[in-house]
């Protein structure tokens, strides 16, 4: 009998070897699917839930010790030591826990990257310098391995920040839960942002352009800016009469189109500047422009705690772990700016850095500031309500209290 020319010299087989290797590589990935990160959102709510006899801190108020709270439907229904509960309510023992809000982290790229150095798993900037119709929201990917990283430690909210270019996009509030960054959407459009270019020269060993080299660079990026402002306000106007009957109708022009809320007032320009120079340069622009603005960075904000205040201009601190600007500074400058901005009457939150995976990292961020001088109860307001008043979603997030939306979590100490 002929054997088969499949067949094995030890058995006989009628599986041909590249079947076999089929089934081998399906066997590897049923493994490493078995192995990986679970990305399963929460189920709808079904029935009332209260957690009871933890301490619940409201941060809009005194913390609670043996307190209760009541949510139904994803909305908090009532909090405080005697709440009357509906027959069907899954009671849930957090005695001797702390029950606080869901932080905030007001800066960053998760969801639009992963591994920084992996070209493919990056979608966080746009080519071109003028991107204002750039949209975070329809970018997030919602299974991102960071994104359970960064819920372990209390942070169900984040601004995912476009970057790149000089007028980078338009930014968004997400939650951490969902199948899709539909679901995972708080608030489509927070800000328009603008990276402000350096204006002063830069002399370090990073930097190959000349001082003069760099001022060119500065005055040209300043005159795009401007010159799309210029364009974006003509459209409006032209927009605008055509809806008045006075005129036809301009072309669509997407980047345009997104920046007429900006000059209408809707939406705040959120401007990335640390030094002096650049925050005063971008402030005279704002309102020159007449236009709202949140500052993004604000190292050397308390220097113009003044101009800040008389503008209501509120600050976003890009994270506490820092090194110096400037030789002459002192050591931990980066780790008071939180205390002497609050010390000054300078509207402020904390976020971590832009890059994704830091994100984790935000509680240490607020607990360094209030090693250095912020108060602590602070020090948590300006990782959960503060930052939820600057992007105006404070009617949902930042504290706990009835109506606002169930977004907390439970630990056994100090966040």
């Amino acid at each position: 009998m002929t054997r088969s020319r499949w067949a094995s010299a030890s058995q006989d087989s009628l599986v041909p070897p590249y079947a076999q290797c089929i089934a081998g590589l399906c066997i590897a990935l049923a493994a490493q699917t078995a192995f990986a990160s679970p990305e399963v959102p929460g189920l709808p709510q079904d029935r009332p839930i209260a957690l009871v006899g933890g301490t619940v801190h409201p941060v809009s108020g005194p913390a609670i010790e043996g307190g209760v709270l009541l949510f139904d439907a994803g909305k908090i229904v009532a909090v405080g030591r005697e709440v009357v509960l509906p027959g069907n309510t899954e009671k849930i023992d957090v005695q001797g826990k702390h029950v606080y809000p869901g932080m905030i982290d007001g800066y960053t790229h998760l969801g639009l990257m992963e591994i920084p150095m992996v070209r493919a798993t990056n979608d966080h900037t746009e080519t071109g310098r003028i991107n204002p119709n750039a949209k975070a929201q329809v970018a997030v990917n919602p299974d991102s391995e960071l994104i359970p990283v960064a819920r372990t430690t209390g942070v169900l909210s984040v601004l995912s920040v476009p970057g790149g270019g000089l007028i980078s996009g338009a930014s968004a509030l997400m939650g951490l839960d969902g199948w899709t960054w539909e679901e995972m959407t708080i608030k489509p459009v927070v800000g328009v942002h603008v990276r402000w270019p350096q204006m002063a020269p830069i002399h370090t060993w990073w930097q190959e352009m000349k001082a003069q080299e760099q001022l060119v660079a500065r005055d040209k990026a300043l005159e795009e800016i401007c010159r799309a402002f210029d364009e974006a306000r003509s459209y409006a106007t032209a927009c605008r009469a055509c809806a008045d009957g006075k005129g036809a109708a301009p072309d669509f022009n997407a980047r345009w189109e997104a920046l007429v809320p900006v000059l209408e007032g809707k939406v705040p320009l959120i401007i990335d500047a640390d030094e002096i120079q650049q925050i005063q340069s971008a402030l005279a622009f704002a309102e020159r422009e007449r236009v709202k603005v949140i500052l993004l960075g604000g190292y050397d904000a308390p220097h113009c705690a003044d101009l800040l205040k008389q503008l209501d201009v509120p600050v976003i601190v890009a994270g506490t772990h820092r090194l110096p600007r400037r030789h002459d500074d002192a050591f931990d400058a980066p780790y008071t700016v939180p205390a002497r901005l609050h010390e000054l009457g300078v509207k402020f939150c904390i976020a971590s850095a832009d890059r994704a995976s830091m994100v984790r990292n935000l509680p240490y961020h607020a607990g360094t500031a209030a090693a250095y001088g912020l108060a602590p109860d602070e020090a948590l307001k300006a990782v959960t309500l503060y930052p939820a008043q600057i992007f105006g979603v404070a009617d949902r997030l930042g504290s706990l209290e009835a109506g606002k939306d169930a977004t907390l979590f439970v630990t056994d100490g100090d966040p």
